[in-house]
């Protein structure tokens, strides 16, 4: 059998060899006429997987080591019979640390008091639930809005079945509000939201409209998820922007660039751990969907994580001590100053990024605990 993987998946090299011919190609390069011959697929974002792709070609199985599903064509490929599998949640933790870096990082530049405030998560799915969790252990008041995971509370459903998904059960749909709530009474306001039909262009003018002054704004979704003119339009309104994701990626705006407050290439998401695990994850899928044993339960350990520094500082201000201990693991404005000088080099700062480690779950615990 045949196996056509993305070149920039990292820790893959090597691993199905033994199993499959391997070919290795760019992910935005990767065309029909590539495909003949090929049973799977290993693929990014930046591979298309729609009917100009794949008809007429013997794939059948098709892995992404990402989180999302927007570059591919679900109905064509239950239609044709092709199996699908994504790396859900695989860089969950990743995001949140982007987040709180993000977040600490601009109120320590910009004097602003965030400690206790209120933080609208639009999308508590994999990321925006994690980030709930820390934030309301941090003392934030957390608002949630996410009509599928609501209604699926409501039924009784609490997600608990489903791999890599974030404990549910000590929530109920009174936890859930709609948009309009959550925007209108929160002093923060961050996406974690999947694009699909339901998504894109669903932060519009009118929810802009409906954002206090100050407002502290985060993207690290989908760009396509905002209306960029609208957000241009209300951006002096707005307490901070906070950017990691952009509508037409690698071709991003510059008028928005130039008006964010922190600014990132799309890599909220690209820690070692994210990318281990969506390797992982991936490998095991195609494993078990060929029958091959020892790749159904391949696995990579993670290196030794060396906890930063500031953990064992003396607290004095707890905002700007998270925003130390953050930005020590995650020096966030290196990203952001190598984006603004180089916005023509966004693929190429993303495919050369070094992936930063995360924080680990246990680890934002006892930094929860040590602010009480």
């Amino acid at each position: 059998m045949k196996v056509l993987i993305d070149i920039d998946i990292p820790f893959i090299a090597g691993i199905i060899e033994p199993y499959a011919e391997v070919e290795y190609k760019k992910g935005g390069e990767i065309k029909s006429s590539d495909l003949a011959g090929t049973d799977a697929l290993i693929i990014r974002t930046r591979t298309i997987c729609n009917k100009a792709l794949l008809e007429g070609t013997p794939v059948k199985f098709i892995a992404s080591a990402t989180i999302g599903s927007d570059h591919v064509d679900l109905d064509y490929c239950r239609r044709k019979g092709i199996f699908f599998t994504n790396a859900a949640g695989c860089n969950a933790w990743g995001v949140v640390q982007h987040v709180l870096t993000a977040l600490f990082t601009v109120s320590h530049l910009k004097n602003l008091k965030i400690m206790g405030s209120t933080v609208g998560i639009i999308g508590a799915g994999n990321v925006g639930e994690r980030l709930a969790g820390i934030m309301t252990l941090l003392g934030f008041n957390v608002l949630r809005c996410d009509p599928p995971v609501q209604k699926r509370l409501e039924s009784g459903d609490t997600h608990n079945d489903l791999i890599n998904q974030p404990p549910r059960n000590h929530l109920s749909p009174k936890d859930f509000h709609s948009v309009n709530e959550v925007i209108r009474a929160s002093d923060v306001v961050t996406l974690h939201l999947p694009l699909d039909m339901t998504t894109r262009g669903i932060v519009s003018h009118e929810l802009f409209k409906l954002m206090n002054p100050g407002t502290i704004f985060i993207n690290a979704s989908r760009g396509e998820v905002i209306d960029e003119q609208a957000l241009l339009s209300v951006r002096t309104k707005l307490g901070a922007l906070i950017l990691d994701v952009w509508a037409g990626e690698p071709f991003i705006n510059r008028d928005l660039l130039s008006v964010a407050d922190i600014a990132t290439p799309h890599i909220a998401g690209y820690s070692l751990e994210g990318k281990i695990n969506a390797t992982v994850f991936s490998v095991n899928s195609f494993g078990l969907f060929f029958g091959f044993k020892e790749l159904s339960g391949f696995k990579i350990d993670y290196p030794v994580y060396e906890e930063p520094s500031a953990l064992n500082d003396i607290i004095e201000d707890n905002g700007e001590w998270l925003y130390r201990l953050f930005y020590e693991s995650y020096p966030i404005l290196d990203m952001d100053l190598k984006l603004r000088s180089n916005p023509d080099l966004f693929e190429q700062l993303r495919a050369n990024y070094e992936y930063r480690r995360e924080i680990p779950e246990v680890l934002y615990h006892n930094i929860c605990r040590k602010i009480k």
